[in-house]
Order: structure tokens, then sequence, then C-alpha cells
């Protein structure tokens, strides 16, 4: 099998870069390993002159990453707009926050083309196309109006919500009937699969069996491949980085207090207001703490052309400057707050320093994050994971403390039991965590979806309408090799 894996974010395979979580680190230890070609956007523009798509081709692993420029004229639309501004709100159930004109919706479906139009020059017989995440779900559409008739599949690492939120984003029929193109249609949980169904259902008046869905496509299954990380890795990161030297400055830094930890995108989604609020009340409820406890909070700077974000940016940075003024003391900060990331390799350290791991967002795919920070423990000395209910993770984690993040009492009390609690259930709730850790791991989500994927093509090849017109013309690009997918 020739694997194609696109998505709009990509990463290298660097030590050193900053990678917070996400799709682009979860699937690089994978990606680099199975011979794929990952396809993705560079980050740059292009003017429209150049008859080279691909800006940048290097090795990754066994196989190849290629980046293209995407057309200046419509990225702004297709990224800052329909994608960020209308997809990613009510993917969150975030209404409210739903900002997108026709023109961004149009943008959004001319990079979706124009990205299927480059992906002809990597298509062969035994081609499998995985495409990943919101900024593509009319890609698998676009690529069977160019004829293309090989296994698609695609994984949605965000939530999907209830049909009446979705009914509020402009276009949503025209979309989710492109989402049918696809063979394989990936999910987090089952309450996420169950929503997209249940649209189908009550929307588009679909015949809907079991999971699998009739259309003018052919048909598609829906199924629900819990995303994981490589435990074993992380751990091994955790040991490295004893000897780093940000991990070393932060355990000399606390002079015996605990540390409190959070790792996230400055996001909406991810709840920070609500997790420094109850940092705040915890401190008030419990005095004891002061000087005791420190929170370490990590968030990365995000999509800051647009107005929520930036609004977000300047709330937290205020809120943060008032729990340390109303709490703080000459020799003591009660919240360090940093926005910059780090490499896994010294993530892993920083959790391992943590005796708590904070991970509560408001909704959440799953939040690899909380994953990274149970792995990252101590086996004889774990932390706690605080973990909100609402992340795809509590499914998997049911051993963390579950919080519901608005909630802000309780939030509170849930990190000072989390500070207190004895060695013996640490450990107890640490190694059922890990069990299912090790039993779902990122490789393994890997290989199954890739078979569910090509078991579902090979059913549904002799039903599939032949819907393609006239191919596209082919950008020509030298070649790179293909190798076959393995997993190690």
């Amino acid at each position: 099998m020739n694997l194609v894996v696109v998505s709009n974010r990509v990463a290298r395979a660097s030590a050193s870069e900053p990678m917070t979580g996400g799709l682009a680190a979860a699937l690089l230890p994978v990606v680099e390993k199975s011979g794929a070609i990952w396809v993705g956007s560079s980050g740059r523009v292009r003017d429209g002159t150049q008859k080279e798509p691909f800006a940048e081709i290097e090795a990754l692993g066994a196989g190849a990453l290629a980046m293209l420029d995407l057309p200046a004229a419509h990225y702004g639309g297709y990224y800052e707009g329909f994608a960020n501004s209308a997809l990613w709100p009510a993917l969150h159930s975030r209404t409210d926050l739903i900002r997108a004109s026709q023109d961004d919706y149009q943008s959004y479906r001319e990079v979706n083309s124009f990205m299927a139009r480059a992906l002809l020059r990597f298509q062969k017989p035994d081609t499998t196309f995985w495409i990943q995440d919101y900024h593509f779900l009319a890609l698998g559409a676009e690529l069977r109006n160019l004829g293309v008739n090989n296994a698609i599949g695609f994984f949605l690492h965000t939530p999907w919500p209830a049909r009446a939120i979705m009914d509020g984003v402009p276009h949503h029929r025209d979309l989710i009937k492109a989402m049918l193109a696809y063979d394989l249609i990936g999910f987090q949980t089952d309450g996420d699969r169950d929503n997209f169904l249940d649209y189908l259902r009550c929307e588009l008046a679909l015949n809907v069996k079991g999971d699998v869905v009739t259309s003018t496509f052919g048909q598609s299954r829906c199924a629900v491949f819990p995303i994981g990380i490589d435990p074993a890795k992380f751990a091994a990161h955790a040991a490295k980085a004893v000897s780093n030297p940000d991990v070393s400055r932060l355990r000399r830094s606390l002079n015996g207090e605990k540390l409190a930890i959070g790792v996230d995108r400055l996001d909406y989604s991810k709840g920070l207001i609500n997790r420094v609020d109850a940092f705040d009340r915890m401190l008030t409820m419990h005095p004891a703490l002061k000087r005791a406890v420190s929170l370490l909070q990590i968030a990365t700077l995000s999509r800051g052309t647009i107005e929520a974000y930036g609004n977000l940016q300047s709330d937290m940075a205020k809120l943060v400057t008032d729990v340390n003024g109303r709490h703080g003391e000459v020799d003591w900060t009660p919240i360090r707050y940093l926005n910059k990331g780090f490499s896994q390799t010294v993530l892993a350290g920083l959790y391992r320093t943590a005796q708590v791991g904070l991970v509560t967002p408001l909704h959440d795919g799953m939040n690899l994050v909380a994953k990274e920070y149970v792995a990252a423990q101590n086996p004889i000395d774990p932390g706690v994971l605080v973990l909100s209910k609402f992340a795809g993770a509590a499914n998997e984690l049911d051993t963390a403390l579950l919080v519901n993040p608005n909630d802000i009492d309780a939030m509170a009390r849930t990190m000072a039991t989390a500070l207190s609690m004895p060695l013996i259930e640490r450990r107890m709730r640490w190694e059922a965590m890990m069990a299912k850790l090790r039993a779902g791991t990122i490789q393994q989500w890997f290989a199954d979806f890739l078979e569910a994927l090509q078991d579902q093509h090979q059913a549904g090849e002799s039903s599939a309408a032949d819907l393609a017109p006239e191919p596209a013309p082919v950008w020509p690009l030298r070649s790179i090799g293909s190798g076959s997918v393995r997993f190690h």
C-alpha cells in the first residue's frame, strides 16, 4: 500500500522543535515510520504565478514530507475564516463565536480543491489517502470529482457536536454531504459518531444501517478510533529530561513546594479561565496551600488575528496578574504563566516534575496532553491527573479525578484532593490509566484505522457510483519514492 496522509499542519522530526501536543505531534512518530508521504501546508502562501504547488519536499523517516504554499487569495478565508471562525467554534459547541461569510466558505472549498489537484501527483492504483481534521472536510469529494476511486479515509480530531449546533454553520448541508465521499469517517468517541449519524438521519434523511450510510457517493462507514500516544517513548523522554536545563531550573526553584501543571494552546475550548479561577478559589478556600503549591501554566499563542483569541489572550494575562497580586508574596508567585512552546522531551520532564496535571477543557476531541502527563510520571511516585469529563480522554482515563470545568468550587476542591492524595491511591489510579495507554497506542490507532479503511473500500467498491469527470491535469513533480507502509 502507498499511503498519503494529509493535514493542514505538519511536523518535522526535530527533538528541539516546540510541539505542545496536537495533531502534528501525534502523527509524526507513526508517519515517519510508515513510509507514508505526509502532505500539508508550508505556512506560506503563493500568488498564483507558480506552476509548482509544492514548496518543499524532504525525507521523513522511511517516507517524505511534502509542503504546499496555499493560494494567497483564499488562505485567509479558508484558515482564519471558515475553518477557525465557523467550523472550530461549532465543533466545540460555541455557536456564539461562529463568524463566516459566503466568501469564506468559497475560499474553504477553493483550498480543498487546490489540495485535491496537488494530491493527484501521488495517485497510483494502490494509493490510499488518509485526510486529517476539519480543515479538509470536503477534500474527499474534491478528489472524487477529479476521478479518484482509491480508498480515501477521514479522521476528525475534534468533537462532533449535536445536530442543532451544526445547523448554525453556514452551508452545513452542502459540506456534510461532501464528507460522505470518504469510505471511512473516524471519530474520537461514540458520542461524536452518534451525533454525526443523527445529523445524517434527521437533516439529510439518509439511509443509515448500523454505522454505514448510503449516499450518492456510495457507502461510507462511520466508526470510532480513539487516538493514543506512544507511552513508552514518552516515559523515556521524561527520564531523559531530568538533566535538561529548563527542567533542572524548575525543580530547584520549587524549594520543596508542590507543582500543578497545565499545557495547552491558548484557545477558548481549553477552559483556561475556569482553571485559573479554580486555582484562585483553592488558595482562598485552603490558605495553608499558599507557598505550598504553585501552578505552571504553559499556553502557546494561537490564531491571534481572530478576535476571540485576541480577547482570550488579554483576559488570561489580566486574570493571572490579578491572582498573583492577590495571593503572591515578595518571594513567591502562585502562577507561572508562559506563552511559549517546548519540545516533547522538555514537556515530559515538566510533567514528571508536577504532582498534579490539570487538563480541564470545556470541550475537547481527545486531549493528548492528558495521556502524555500520565505516561511521563515516575512509576514509584506518580502524580495525579485532574481531567475534564468533557475531554475525549475521560472515556478511557476514568481513574483520573474527573471534573466539570464549569463548577469552579468543585474543581478547586478536587485540586486540593489531588495534592493530598496518598501514595497507594496515586499508584492505583496511575497503573489503571497506564494499562489503558499501553492497550491503545498511537501505533495501534494508525494500524486499526488503515485496516478498517481497506475493508470498507473493498466492501463498497462494487456499489460506488461512478461520478468521475475527466481527470484534471497533474502538476509535474520530481519523483520522491513511495515506500510501502510498515509498522514498527
